[in-house]
């Protein structure tokens, strides 16, 4: 099969008339300045697909159903409750069903490959399933579903709060000791198939015990580790009073922190905290979307970038699925912050789209252990605009990201493509109605 753009987005700049040949699910080969053939599928605008470094699968279902004021200081510990009650709900074929919906829309907005931050593992008595990776399995069966490529992130949660504090009676179905973790690893490692890969997911340092942490880390030697870090102003006072230390700083005194990690949000940073972490090689989670529906706060993007910062963006909660939005809101928030325009462009990438996509390319590819971009050998995860869409009039190759990010609504991605099968089609998941229909009687029945 080959696939034929009038331009596609190669090594961070446009090529034009772009061949793009495709062989059990990755790129087999790419033209530049090549005419198309009998039988390509011709396109016009070809992109790599962006990862979601962080997502709640089964939070989609959950969406709207917060944003009534509740009392006066409701802010993320006052949603944490409501949350909680809503998965109390939920059974694996709920979580599948769920997750399934979330997906379809990641990849009907650009995305091609997600990092499911999976901590709902046990039934609501919190008692391990007889099939301890059964809530892992409706994942990988949500993923299956839609296409959309996987990184199992399954999370270890222990605790209630820094020092080992007890956990809630909200918790019950996350919990896990070391030896349940590593048998829920293997078990969850046999779920998955193609190119899904694993990594783990302390969830937190309120969560865990240093030495827990550690020995988490001798169970998973290689691949992506991922951990909440600095989300909320009381996290960081509460570590500060634990351990005389903010979560980064401790995190990067003690844990190792390097590329293969992916600290979630990291919102309330200091100054040498913000340099440290760029340093390090470890990449920033940001959601930019979940983080203001919940008043997290702003990360300090322009400080962080400025010292050589990797980031990537996820969905987190799934309150809105859109990766354009999530790029758009990270410059937004910047913007509000610091009173101040076009502030996440860079030195040689004057365009903030494009600037933006580059790096959220990089750094979500990194933060999923996967490779980035369109190469020979390379998954076949290609996303396309479509150029007749009213949001491109008169565009040029500068201002083309600028335009799909800063002002196209629905309808500007036309086709995406995972590991070489069409699951988008005219702007829509090809099984976005079937997915939709499980979705709705799903939803409807639990809050019945």
């Amino acid at each position: 099969m080959a696939l034929w753009f009038e331009r596609a987005w190669i090594d961070n700049g446009w090529a034009k008339d772009v061949r793009i040949g495709v062989a059990d699910g990755r790129i087999a080969s790419i033209e530049t300045g090549a005419p198309a053939e009998p039988g390509d599928e011709r396109h016009r605008v070809a992109l790599p697909g962006l990862c979601n470094v962080h997502s709640h699968g089964f939070q989609r279902g959950m969406a709207g159903l917060s944003e009534r004021r509740s009392r006066p200081d409701d802010n993320f510990w006052s949603w944490r409750e409501i949350m909680y009650r809503f998965l109390d709900r939920l059974t694996p074929e709920d979580v599948a069903a769920i997750t399934a919906q979330a997906y379809a829309e990641m990849l009907e907005t650009g995305f091609t490959r997600v990092g499911e931050f999976h901590y709902l593992h046990h039934d609501p008595a919190g008692d391990a399933y007889a099939d301890r990776a059964a809530m892992a399995g409706a994942i990988a069966e949500a993923a299956a579903a839609t296409g959309l490529g996987l990184t199992l992130l399954p999370v270890f949660y222990a605790h209630g709060n820094f020092g080992a504090a007890s956990p809630s009676p909200g918790q019950r179905r996350f919990l896990n000791d070391i030896d349940g973790f590593s048998a829920l690893l293997d078990a969850s490692r046999a779920k998955l198939s193609g190119d899904a890969n694993m990594g783990i997911a302390p969830h937190s340092l309120r969560a865990v015990t240093p030495d827990e942490l550690a020995a988490l880390l001798e169970l998973s030697p290689t691949g992506p580790v991922h951990i909440h870090a600095a989300e909320q102003v009381k996290e960081v006072a509460d570590c500060v009073a634990w351990s005389g230390a903010r979560p980064v700083e401790w995190l990067l005194d003690h844990a190792g922190v390097d590329e293969r990690w992916c600290l979630i949000h990291s919102t309330h940073l200091d100054a040498n905290e913000v340099r440290r972490f760029a340093a390090s090689g470890a990449v920033a989670g940001l959601c930019p979307i979940t983080e203001g529906n919940l008043g997290d706060g702003i990360f300090p993007a322009v400080d962080y970038l400025a010292d050589g910062g990797r980031f990537g963006v996820g969905t987190d909660s799934n309150i809105l699925v859109d990766a354009a939005q999530e790029l758009r809101a990270l410059e937004y928030s910047q913007r509000l912050a610091q009173r101040a325009r076009a502030l996440l462009a860079g030195e040689d990438s004057p365009f903030v789209g494009a600037n933006l996509f580059a790096r959220a390319v990089q750094g979500g590819a990194q933060a999923l252990g996967v490779a980035e971009g369109f190469a020979v050998g390379h998954a076949a995860d290609i996303v396309s605009l479509d150029l007749d869409h009213v949001a491109f009039a008169g565009t040029d190759d500068a201002t083309l990201l600028d335009r799909w990010i800063f002002t196209a609504r629905a309808g500007a991605i036309d086709c995406v493509w995972r590991a070489g099968t069409k699951r988008v089609a005219a702007g829509r998941h090809v099984a976005g109605d079937a997915v939709a229909a499980a979705y709705r009687a799903c939803v409807a029945r639990i809050l019945a």
